[in-house]
This record gives structure tokens, C-alpha cells and sequence, in this order.
């Protein structure tokens, strides 16, 4: 598969005539096809007419703050302004830009300010702002606000990354994935918002594209009715952007993203469930779905705070990246989804064959690979983390010789996977770890050198987070419990609750602490911690503790 860059001009002679032909077949609505065509082209106009302070006679700041990406001398500070979130445009103009003044602070009274400036959200990027705070000192909390009129934003907290190069003790990050809004609430987030981290992992699913209907599925709403806007499967630009102003209206959502920078990357529910690369789920003309793709990426990247360099270029977008906490931790994070070749055999559970295992498939496309192997051969970290979608390690789910397995995880691209175990082998990396959700479980597992050998060598471990409300509440032991742990010795651990994990690093081990609520189909869950497991630099394997 190509990178988005190499693929840049064949996806945009489809788009436009996409945007054509579906401009007379009247898909979704006439302006589609114009929409269209401005995904590429429709970028805040250097002058654009700006609103007058005075005319926010309402809360622009509904949705929160965020912030992410953080570097050593910087960070990206995210809003949305959004007097009215459940309307299309936010209940503000259709054109223009709003001024808004930002600044960041060493205390939380914003008596030492460190950095303040100005930015104008623009109409064009639905009224969010992606500002890019620079010359802040390395590995130091910081405060942040904005604001617009008279109108002052909730404070965010912050935190840069340490130099490149230096010694760090350690670090320590949560991991959360798969937050269906109509499948519960978000009191995963809300206990995670009082933990002591560094950075978030989100590893996809931050929002569905399913229909949410009046009383929000299964948070079953008796004080609250949810727009008719939400009742339908989001295939537009203002789908999008609709549905990601309902999930950030979640007060445990945004105290979460309030409390630490987060680092994120998508599955594919932000666009459509287990599409491949350019491929659509089901039978869909692949022109219509770059559209869709081109809708769902914008939106995406207007609602994280993510850098410039991410914006999409129509159905194209730059996610995977790199980030260091000093000579502790390397970062490699990780697109699964964008590149990938279709899922063999139709999706699904099934046989492994001569499709699923012809060594010219890929998982995140070759220029993406080149990249994370090259970053493998110049690592000098202790740990090299890729926190990622899909899980990276074998699971069987009988315990006969010949199992199926899952196509659309690494196990249905086993030559793409045996790529990055051999990358990792020949750069000499002794402690890989990879982050994983999409599953809705929470695993412990050992990353084998040879899967078919269960006396093979441990290369590596992996932990997979458990879905913040996906799957609705969940079981401690879900029905196919001993089957997979039977089945699949190197699964340490299998838990099927709700929640999220905890992973810090120092120079001696690795530490999981997989913590699950109690429920999430009804509000107040309390959260325990499940399981503890470490692995010791240096000897690749899990101890429970």
C-alpha cells in the first residue's frame, strides 16, 4: 500500500469525479459534491470578516478544552467554540472567524504566565482551534485557558514531554480505546481524570458512526431528549462534527482530556467499521466512500488536538508519528487502518489460508513500515512502544491445531507482522511494547517469535486496553474465558470489563495496571484494579504481581 502522500494524486482525480457525478445522482444532498471538492480546497481565508466580541451572548466554551502532542519546548492546545453544539455550524456564522485570546501558565491562578498570544477560529474548521504553544521549558506541568468575548474557557492542564536524550525515571500514561456514547457512560474517563499521568493513549473508536436515538441508547436518558440529529449513521462532514460535539458534551470526557495531553490515533469507527484502506465495509462505490473517508478525516482532525502537519488532504491524512520522553521511552503511534490491504476471506473469524497469508499484504503500508523500521535502527530508548489499534498478537479461539482467527487484526497479516518482529530483531530492540484496544477486553500477552512454537521466545509483551463504555457493562470472565486462556498460552491475563490501563515505565520494568468499573449502563461505577502485571527490561515476559 502506498503512503497518503504517494497515493495524493489518484485520490484526488477520484474525489473530483466522485464529486461530480454524485453532484447529479444527488448522493446524500446536491451540496455534497461541493463539499466535496472543498475538502481539498477549503482552507480560512487570510482576511476572513471576524465576529465582533460582543455578538457570543452565549458560552462558547460547552465542549471543553484539550491538549496534545506534547513535545519538549511545546504543546497543542485544542477548543471548539460552540455556543450551541447540537446545531450544524454550532450556532454561529456560516462564515468568518472568531478571535480568541490563549495563554499558558506555571500555576493554576495564571499569576506566572508563560506564553499568551492570539489565534482566530475559522468557520472552515467548524470553529476549532489547533494552537501550537512553543518555547515551554521540557517535562513541566503547565496551565492553560482561552478566551473569546467576554467569554472565559474551563482551565486544562498540561505537561511537556522530557528532552530527547536525557535521563527520565520514569514515565506513566493511560490507555483508553472504544467509547460507544449509546452503549453507557463514560465513568471510565471520569476516574481516569483523578489519576497521576503523564500522557493519554487513545487507540481509537473516540467516537461511532451508529445512530444514537432520543434517550442515548443504553444510558437510557430520563432528564434529557437528544436531537433527532443523532438517529442516523454519520456519512457527511456535519455528521461528523455533530457526533463529536455529542460526545464531547460528556462532562467525563472532557475532564479527562482537561486533565492530561493526550497523543491519539483512530480505528475505524471514526469513519466506518472494518473498512481497509480505500475499501468500504460493505458493497459501496469506492468513490463514494473516499468522500465519506475525506468527511470523517476532516472532521477528525478538526476535533483532536493535533498539529498542522496532520491536517488531511481530502481522504488522505498523515497520523502515524513519533514522540520521546527523554532516553526512557520512544513513542511510535501507529495507523493501522488507512493503508491496509483488505481483510482476506471476507472479514471475520476464519480459517488462515494462502490469502490471509501471502506475504504481500500489509497491515500500515510500506511507507508507513519503512518508517517505523528505520526509527527501530535509530532508537537509543529503554522502551519502544508502539501504542496502536488492532491486537498484535495470535489469539486463537478454540484450542484445535487448526483455529481461526481474526482477519481484521494482525493475525489476518501475519507477513506484515513477522516484518516488524524481524525489524525489531535485526535493530537489536530488547524491550518492545505495544499498546492495543479495539477488542473491548482487556488482555495480558506475550509477544512470541514464532506463534506456532509455544516454547519460542519471548520478543516482546503487549497490552490491550479494555473499552471505556463499548460493549455495554461487561463481565469479569466473558463466556469464551477459559477456551482463549486454554487456547492461547501466551495470554497471560483476559478480563471483560469496562475501564482503562495504566502503563508506566522506568529503567527496571513495565507495569500494567488494567483497572475496570463496575457498570457503565448507569452512572456512579466504581473502579478497582483487576490485574498487575510487569515485564523487566531487559527479559522479555509477564509477571503477575
Amino acid at each position: 500500500m502506498a503512503h497518503a502522500a504517494d497515493a495524493h494524486a489518484p485520490h484526488q482525480q477520484q474525489l473530483r469525479s466522485a464529486a461530480a457525478r454524485l453532484g447529479r445522482r444527488r448522493f446524500l444532498t446536491v451540496t455534497s459534491a461541493a463539499a466535496a471538492l472543498a475538502f481539498t480546497t477549503n482552507l480560512p481565508a487570510a482576511h476572513a470578516a471576524e465576529l465582533a466580541p460582543r455578538a457570543l451572548t452565549e458560552d462558547p466554551f460547552t465542549l471543553g478544552v484539550a491538549s496534545g502532542d506534547p513535545r519538549s519546548d511545546s504543546v497543542v492546545l485544542w477548543t471548539r467554540l460552540a455556543p450551541r453544539p447540537y446545531e450544524p455550524g454550532n450556532g454561529l456564522p456560516a462564515t468568518g472567524a472568531v478571535r480568541v485570546h490563549w495563554e499558558v501558565a506555571r500555576d493554576e491562578r495564571f499569576t506566572r504566565i508563560a506564553r499568551r498570544g492570539t489565534a482566530r477560529a475559522h468557520a472552515e474548521f467548524n470553529y476549532t482551534l489547533h494552537v501550537e504553544a512553543d518555547g515551554l521549558a521540557a517535562d513541566r506541568v503547565y496551565w492553560y485557558r482561552f478566551r473569546a468575548g467576554e467569554w472565559i474557557s474551563p482551565v486544562g492542564r498540561t505537561r511537556t514531554t522530557p528532552a530527547r536524550g536525557i535521563r527520565v525515571n520514569d514515565a506513566r500514561f493511560g490507555l483508553v480505546s472504544c467509547q460507544a456514547y449509546h452503549d453507557g457512560y463514560f465513568t471510565a474517563l471520569g476516574h481516569l481524570a483523578r489519576e497521576d499521568l503523564d500522557a493519554v493513549f487513545h487507540v481509537g473508536d473516540y467516537q461511532y458512526e451508529y445512530a444514537v436515538n432520543a434517550v442515548g441508547g443504553a444510558r437510557n436518558y430520563t432528564d434529557r431528549t437528544l436531537p433527532e440529529v443523532f438517529n442516523r449513521e454519520t456519512v457527511t462532514l456535519e455528521d461528523y462534527r455533530l457526533r463529536y460535539a455529542l460526545y464531547k458534551s460528556d462532562p467525563d470526557l472532557r475532564a479527562a482530556h482537561a486533565a492530561f495531553p493526550w497523543f491519539v490515533t483512530w480505528d475505524d469507527h471514526e469513519t466506518e467499521n472494518n473498512y481497509a484502506g480505500g475499501i468500504p465495509e460493505k458493497d459501496q462505490d469506492p468513490q463514494e466512500f473516499l468522500i465519506r473517508r475525506a468527511a470523517a478525516y476532516r472532521a477528525y482532525w478538526e476535533n483532536m488536538p493535533l498539529r498542522m502537519p496532520q491536517l488531511p488532504d481530502g481522504p488522505d491524512m498523515r497520523l502515524y508519528r513519533r514522540a520521546h520522553y527523554g532516553r526512557l521511552v520512544q513513542l511510535d503511534i501507529l495507523d493501522t487502518r488507512q493503508y491496509r490491504s483488505d481483510q482476506a476471506y471476507g472479514d471475520g473469524w476464519q480459517y488462515p489460508g494462502p490469502e490471509s497469508e501471502d506475504p504481500s499484504r500489509t497491515m500500515i503500508g510500506a511507507a508507513q513500515e519503512r518508517w517505523l523500521l528505520d526509527g527501530f535502527r535509530h532508537s537509543h530508548a529503554t522502551w519502544n512502544v508502539l501504542p496502536q489499534q488492532v491486537t498484535f498478537s495470535r489469539r486463537k479461539n478454540t484450542t484445535a491445531d487448526r483455529s481461526k482467527l481474526s482477519m481484521d487484526s494482525w493475525d489476518g497479516y501475519p507477513a506484515s507482522r513477522e516484518r516488524i518482529l524481524a525489524g525489531a530483531e535485526q535493530a537489536g530492540l530488547d524491550n518492545l511494547v505495544v499498546l492495543t484496544g479495539d477488542v473491548h477486553v482487556s488482555y495480558a500477552l506475550e509477544i512470541k517469535r514464532d506463534f506456532d512454537d509455544p516454547a519460542s521466545r519471548t520478543v516482546g509483551v503487549e497490552f490491550v486496553g479494555t473499552s471505556v463504555s463499548s460493549g455495554k457493562d461487561g463481565a469479569d470472565k466473558p463466556g469464551n474465558w477459559d477456551t482463549y486462556l486454554a487456547a492461547n498460552p501466551h495470554m497471560k491475563f483476559y478480563n471483560g470489563r469496562r475501564g482503562y490501563t495504566t502503563v508506566t515505565l522506568d529503567a527496571e520494568q513495565a507495569r500494567a495496571d488494567y483497572k475496570t468499573v463496575s457498570r457503565v449502563t448507569t452512572p456512579g461505577g466504581t473502579l478497582s484494579t483487576a490485574a498487575s502485571f510487569v515485564c523487566e527490561a531487559g527479559n522479555p515476559g509477564l509477571h503477575q504481581v
